[in-house]
């Protein structure tokens, strides 16, 4: 079985036979903080703004300019920043340009309450690839009540009205969550006004990377049924087709080598990789158990990349229990389990997850009745 303490060490597995035909990198994730300014009830990764502690052990412009510069000698073409509210760093300014000079094409995830005239500034002049945003609601109370800040639905109107107004590309999303279920339909809509190209909402939400019982316990009360799930769905034309047409393709075929004992089975350091904003090499921003992880500050990318991201993907189960329900289930396309989340959720990379199982039953249960189609 893979617990975290368990006495059994990642370097103790083999190099992958092919390591030497591993993907080159082709994007990576930037976390420059895990800070944020507001305090979501479902977030996985937010530590308070003033967190002495967190802002010290983020890493430097320098420290981001020669991970960046490592990863465009793999090949890496695109990069996102993100946190936290990468915004609060002051010197955002200058991490935004660092990356832009090595000629990565840059995204941001922000909340967009803090954006100042230096901010917009440099958008105008340089611009992202793109600015995602995560629209909690469509009036006040609804987006307080997620974001528990007083003035914060004020600041974020603010914030994207000048990214819209300057013609900044701007990608909206949304949390489906029990504070903001009831206006779902009100959020879709104005996302998908508001956005160009695509509208996506998550309602599968995963617990905290720092195991706070407190703070999983109000994430656990932020979900919703599978039942609601579905019905969320169901109403949404174009994700209950892509769920019905494409359920068999979402976990690459390439990884999904179903009913063996290996725990990876995604595409996790495969093409890209996560960076903490502590300097930790995660292979998925969702990855975080003990001895997955690999320290850049006292390592190189090119040795994370090519010798210790193969054994981690190397890492095989002897829990029974695992072995003869995820491994083997037909629906992994439709709960997308991986260890990376069976570990924030249990504690243990080969946990089973019978929330996002149930979710799965009762999406297959719609696509086998052929619900949902035009």
């Amino acid at each position: 079985m893979m617990k975290q303490n368990n006495s059994m060490k990642i370097q103790d597995f083999p190099l992958w036979d092919k390591l030497k035909t591993r993907r080159a990198v082709i994007s990576f994730d930037l976390e420059i903080t895990a800070r944020c300014n507001m305090n979501c009830r479902h977030c996985y990764i937010n530590l308070p703004a003033g967190d002495r502690d967190a802002k010290a052990r983020e890493l430097t412009p320098a420290e981001i300019s020669g991970m960046a510069d490592q990863a465009a000698e793999l090949g890496a073409m695109w990069v996102l920043i993100s946190g936290g509210e990468p915004l609060l760093r002051e010197d955002f300014p200058e991490i935004f340009m660092t990356l832009k000079r090595k000629g990565l094409l840059v995204s941001v995830f922000t909340n967009a309450t803090l954006l100042r005239d230096e901010h917009m500034e440099l958008f105008r002049k340089y611009p992202p690839r793109d600015i995602e945003v995560t629209v909690y609601g469509v009036t006040r109370e609804t987006y307080e009540r997620v974001t528990r800040r007083s003035g914060s639905f004020a600041a974020f109107w603010n914030g994207l009205n000048r990214l819209l107004d300057n013609g900044i590309k701007v990608r909206l999303k949304a949390m489906a969550i029990r504070s903001n279920f009831r206006e779902l339909p009100e959020i879709a809509a104005f996302c998908r006004a508001h956005t160009k190209d695509y509208f996506r909402f998550d309602p599968q939400l995963h617990l905290r990377f720092d195991g706070k019982e407190r703070r999983n316990g109000e994430i656990r009360a932020e979900r919703l049924t599978p039942e609601e799930v579905v019905a969320l769905e169901r109403a949404d034309e174009e994700r209950m087709g892509v769920l019905r047409d494409k359920c068999d393709d979402l976990i690459h075929r390439d990884f999904a080598h179903n009913g063996c004992d290996h725990l990876f089975h995604c595409g996790a350091g495969n093409g890209s990789f996560s960076i903490g904003f502590d300097g930790r090499f995660r292979l998925c921003s969702s990855l975080w158990a003990e001895g997955t992880t690999y320290d850049l500050r006292q390592g190189t990318l090119a040795e994370a990349w090519y010798h210790f991201v193969p054994r981690v993907r190397a890492l095989r189960s002897r829990r029974p229990e695992f072995l003869e329900t995820c491994s083997k289930c037909a629906l992994v396309n439709l709960c997308l389990w991986c260890p990376a989340h069976a570990h924030l959720e249990t504690g243990e990379l080969d946990g089973v997850t019978p929330h996002f199982c149930a979710v799965a039953r009762a999406r297959a249960a719609v696509i086998q009745k052929g619900e949902g189609q035009p």
